[in-house]
Parts: C-alpha cells; sequence; structure tokens
C-alpha cells in the first residue's frame, strides 16, 4: 500500500475534500482520510451561499449540485415569538448563480468525495488518524483502520488538517478537554416532510438561550437546525423527564416560536434528531508558528446563525490551496521547506482573517441578539418600517462574497489528468471566481 504522498488531509468533510480535489487536479499524490463512512447525516444548516456555487463548478460537481440541490432561496425571515419580518435575500453577482441553495451533508459529501476519488486523491475510510509528528516537508500521521485497528504510518511533505472543531485526534484530547459551562452551546437536526415553509423563504428563530433555522433542501425534506445554551436545555429537560434531548428541544422550538409551531403542524420528522457539540465560535488560526495546515472548523468557525459554516471551509481549502499551488515546486522538491511552509502560513493567515473576519463578529453579534428575544422583539419594528436591514445583514455576512481564485488552478480544474504539468505555474495574478 501507498504511504508516502505529496499532501495529508484529515477529514473528508466540505473544507477536506474540497482541499484534496483542488491538489490532486494540480498534479499533486494526495492521501485524504476520514474515519466515518459516507453517506452519513451530519449536525449543519445545509445552506450553501451563492457564493459557493462557481467554486463547485470549478470541482466539478455544480451540475450534480444542481440536480439535487433545493430551491433558490431567495428570501430570509427573522421569526420571534408570535411575531416575523421578511426581507429579500441579496443576489450574488453571477448571472448564472445569482441564488444559492441547500443540500444534505449525506449528498453534499458524497458528491465531493467521488470527486476526491475521481481525480486520483487516494480516499483512506473508514481510518482514523490519531496524530502528525515531523515537521514541514517531513511529516509522519499515524493512521488506523477503524474496522481492524491495522495501523500504518503515512508521510508527506504537507500536511492538512479539516476535522471539525469538536473531534480533535486522540492525541490532542486531554489537553482539549474544558470544564462543562451553562453558556455552552450545543447543536441540533432533524429533518422534516410536509413541512408548511414557502419555498424559497430561510427564516432565522430568536428564542430564550438559542438561535436556528429551517431551510427545504433536496428531495423537499426541511431541516430545522439550532444552537440551544447548555443550562437552558438542562431546565427543559428537568420540566420534561424521560424525555430525549431531541423530543425536549423540538416541543421547546413549538412552545417559543410560533412561527415553527405552524410550520410543522402534520408534519413527519424523517430520523432522529442529531446532536453535537458544544460548539467553539472564533479564530483557532494562528498568525505564525503552526505547523500543520487548518481549514474548515479547525481553523475557525463563526455561529451557525448566518449560515456560513459550509461557505467557509470550502473557501478556507480554496484560499490554502491557492497558495500550496502556486509553490507547489519548492515545498515538495525544493530545499528550506520549513521556511516557505512557515512563510506560506502566515500569507494564508493573513488572507483567512481578511476573508472570514468581519463575518464572524456580524454572525457573534446577531447571535448574541437572538438568544435574547426582548432584545429581538425591540428590533422588529425598525426592520418593519426597514427591510432592507435584513438584506444587508445577509450580505454583510458573506452571502454573496466570492471564493478567492487563481487562474492556475481554474485552468488546472479543466484540463484531463494526464495533462496537467508537474507544477503549476507562478506567473498568475490573483482573480476572484464570480
Amino acid at each position: 500500500m501507498q504511504t508516502e504522498y505529496d499532501a495529508i488531509i484529515v477529514g473528508a468533510g466540505p473544507s477536506g475534500s474540497t482541499a484534496a480535489i483542488l491538489l490532486a487536479q494540480a498534479g499533486w499524490s494526495v492521501a485524504l482520510i476520514e474515519k466515518q463512512r459516507f453517506p452519513r447525516r451530519k449536525v449543519c444548516g445545509e445552506c450553501i451561499a451563492a457564493s459557493n456555487l462557481p467554486l463547485l463548478d470549478a470541482l466539478g460537481i455544480g451540475d450534480a449540485f444542481t440536480a439535487v440541490a433545493g430551491p433558490e432561496l431567495r428570501r430570509v425571515a427573522l421569526l420571534c415569538g408570535a411575531q416575523s419580518v421578511s426581507a429579500a435575500l441579496p443576489a450574488s453577482e453571477d448571472a448564472k448563480h445569482p441564488w444559492g441553495r441547500a443540500l444534505g451533508r449525506e449528498h453534499l459529501d458524497v458528491l465531493l468525495l467521488q470527486r476526491a476519488k475521481a481525480v486520483g486523491a487516494s480516499v483512506l475510510q473508514p481510518c482514523a488518524a490519531q496524530s502528525f509528528s515531523g515537521q514541514p516537508g517531513d511529516f509522519r500521521c499515524n493512521v488506523t483502520t477503524v474496522d481492524s485497528d491495522q495501523a500504518l504510518t503515512l508521510r508527506a511533505p504537507v500536511a492538512i488538517a479539516a476535522y471539525g472543531s469538536w473531534q480533535p485526534l486522540p492525541a490532542d484530547r486531554a489537553r482539549r478537554r474544558v470544564e462543562r459551562r451553562g453558556s455552552n452551546l450545543l447543536a441540533f437536526k432533524a429533518n422534516f416532510s410536509n413541512v408548511r415553509l414557502e419555498e424559497g423563504l430561510l427564516p432565522v428563530l430568536s428564542f430564550r438561550g438559542g438561535y436556528g433555522g429551517m431551510v427545504i433542501a433536496d428531495h423537499g425534506t426541511t431541516t430545522l437546525a439550532c444552537c440551544i445554551r447548555e443550562d437552558r436545555l438542562n431546565a427543559c429537560r428537568q420540566a420534561c423527564r424521560g424525555e430525549t434531548a431531541g423530543t425536549v428541544v423540538e416541543a421547546y422550538l413549538r412552545r417559543e416560536c410560533d412561527g415553527v409551531r405552524d410550520a410543522l403542524t402534520g408534519a413527519s420528522r424523517a430520523g432522529p434528531w442529531l446532536a453535537a457539540g458544544p460548539i467553539r465560535p472564533g479564530i483557532r488560526l494562528p498568525r505564525s508558528g503552526a505547523d500543520v495546515f487548518l481549514i474548515g472548523n479547525a481553523a475557525g468557525e463563526a455561529h451557525p446563525i448566518v449560515g456560513e459554516g459550509i461557505s467557509m471551509a470550502m473557501q478556507s481549502a480554496w484560499l490554502l490551496c491557492e497558495q500550496l499551488v502556486r509553490s507547489r515546486d519548492v515545498l515538495l522538491h525544493g530545499v528550506g521547506a520549513y521556511k516557505w511552509q512557515r512563510e506560506i502560513q502566515e500569507r494564508y493567515a493573513a488572507q483567512w482573517r481578511g476573508h472570514f473576519r468581519i463575518r464572524m463578529r456580524i454572525a457573534a453579534w446577531l447571535a448574541q441578539a437572538a438568544m435574547r428575544p426582548t432584545v429581538t422583539a425591540r428590533l422588529l419594528p425598525m426592520l418593519r418600517r426597514a427591510p432592507m436591514l435584513l438584506t444587508h445583514s445577509a450580505r454583510w455576512s458573506g452571502k454573496i462574497r466570492c471564493a478567492p481564485n487563481s487562474p492556475a488552478i481554474a485552468l488546472l480544474a479543466s484540463m484531463p489528468v494526464g495533462l496537467r504539468p508537474n507544477q503549476a505555474p507562478h506567473r498568475y495574478a490573483k482573480t476572484r471566481v464570480c
């Protein structure tokens, strides 16, 4: 079995698979490690903003996404108790992809993973990465197969961490353990059929101790997702002894938000409630000094109230791979790989912050307001008089901000694998996809 690669990527979610596709399309040998079997449902709001659809085209799954995704998302609504207000969502400047859509992770992740395999990435699944060792230019990743506990060690000059924020490698778990706090936010998600929800509407939910959203995704299935403070959940469970956490959350949402109760009248839940967390909003990407590259939630995440999780995951992979592809020769075959990777880390970290920091701050402000319905209720009269404020909030949160791109990557993405050069040209200037 092959054990030496140009890059090792741990995690085959949207960020990891995106990175694997981009690097494999550019001629890199890539090992993509994933411990879960696909397809699998996952706690996620499942919205994919219009800004990502040109990226899906470049990755080679745009048509497949369009064939199965939910309806175009054209309006946003804020629901708080018995009150609501709605407004138009901002359209992307890309005439081909003006509106975002939603697709369940059990479908999106499979599309991306299959594409990674098709362009030559080696997928190790189900396999669990245990730890990284070494340094830039000579990384080692210890991996065990989930079914047989067979162990192997992979080597590569470049290592990328793309696993979820609450799923660190086993070697890092002791360092990551923190005391549980009532303010921790736990994430929940369920799918429903026969929901009374306007097609193309993206409702945002405000309720005591949490926030959430609903969206019609693929096959007419509606996703209801939320984050709730642990102390609020515990109080609800005390009043509903014997019930599962998901059942308690659903009852609480129906009671707190008339819009949820009305939408779920006559609806049927498809499968159990899923839970994860606590979520960890914030930036975890160091400005410098890191060895393993971080993308997706491993690098940082915004409060899910803005539905930008998938966008940030894929776009962070795009940002990093643009840097790696342009510097392939020195990273993989030159001297001073340690120095070069440190420089790329600094450039990538600066780009990442420039691209995501503002939307993360806006998401944090919106989340804090939404978790206090008395605050939200005071804002509703102003929003009714000026609904464009909701539209602008969606724009500021990154809904139409496009993923940066390099013509070098775009060109490689369109070329048959056998015709790709051994390294990406360095002379191209940066442009944008959109």
